[in-house]
């Protein structure tokens, strides 16, 4: 008996740990960004929906919204489509738009809501343009002082939570890909992810935007140093957002954003280590880098206080 004591213990004080954790963020709504590696590893995949079931049946509302870069790219070249990138943004034909609504409404969704439901029937999967969830006008981005048309890439301009809400009021788990539905054209929009995610948590009232990275979070010194940023304000990241690479900006603008409308934290966290949603929501430690509303705390580097 002491020996059986002994083994199950560590498990005991594990789950301790979290009750603070679990507490604090009972019934509030937490939007996860999916994507980067997470998204195409088969383990990380199985280990994404394993987390979100596991907020969901602690008490928490997670949201889970995708894009599908890497897919999206594959599938337009099987299709003998070209992927052409300006401003950091694909450029999104009327063909291109066809694709991306079929990869991410048709397989990339599919598959996440049939992880997310083998644990139940749990997962439902929707757009942007599902009543109206998200609305969008066409995105011209500035390169070298001209707006360019980059095709159907859309600027989000409204979003309506209802139909979320009324999912998560039935206790599911929604899943949303990032298109768009028109403003004023009639037709639909391929959204950036994190700008989507980001939009979705400060229209919920989320108590929590996650964005799943292939890095450990935000660099204090790249590429001079790899020590992570474990904590910083808004401020300070509006500070640091001209210095970023390419790829981080939408996430790190998202973050900004989110905080900056009601959202109490916003987590940029490595999507490449199994179970990062759960070690950065129910651990002291945190895995990530943490964006908190001005007045909050200082930098702190990894391993500091949160």
């Amino acid at each position: 008996m002491s020996t059986r004591k002994h083994t199950a213990l560590p498990k005991a004080q594990t789950l301790i740990e979290a009750l603070p954790w679990l507490t604090r963020h009972h019934g509030k709504t937490v939007v996860i960004k999916f994507g980067g590696n997470a998204m195409v590893d088969e383990e990380l995949k199985a280990a994404f929906a394993q987390d979100v079931v596991f907020l969901r049946q602690s008490g928490l509302k997670p949201v889970v919204v995708h894009g599908g870069g890497p897919q999206i790219s594959a599938q337009l070249d099987k299709q003998g489509l070209v992927s052409e990138f300006k401003a950091g943004l694909r450029v999104t034909t009327p063909e291109a738009m066809d694709v991306v609504r079929m990869v991410l409404a048709g397989q990339v969704q599919r598959e996440l809501v049939g992880l997310l439901n083998q644990h139940g029937p749990l997962a439902v999967g929707m757009t942007g343009e599902d009543a109206h969830t998200i609305t969008a006008t066409q995105h011209r981005p500035e390169i070298d002082g001209e707006l360019v048309d980059i095709g159907r890439v859309g600027q989000i301009t409204a979003i309506d939570p209802g139909a979320i809400q009324a999912l998560l009021g039935d206790g599911r788990i929604p899943v949303i890909s990032s298109i768009a539905r028109s403003q004023d054209d009639g037709h639909v929009y391929n959204v950036n992810a994190d700008t989507a995610a980001a939009a979705l948590a400060a229209a919920l009232g989320a108590e929590t935007l996650m964005v799943l990275t292939d890095v450990e979070g935000l660099y204090e010194d790249w590429p001079n140093s790899d020590d992570v940023i474990s904590k910083l304000t808004a401020s300070q990241l509006e500070t640091l957002l001209p210095e970023l690479s390419s790829g981080m900006v939408p996430k790190m603008e998202g973050c900004l954003f989110a905080v900056r409308n009601g959202v109490n934290t916003a987590r940029v966290i490595d999507g490449r280590v199994q179970h990062s949603i759960l070690l950065e929501i129910f651990t002291d430690e945190g895995i990530g880098t943490m964006v908190v509303p001005d007045g909050q705390g200082v930098t702190h580097t990894q391993g500091g206080v949160r």
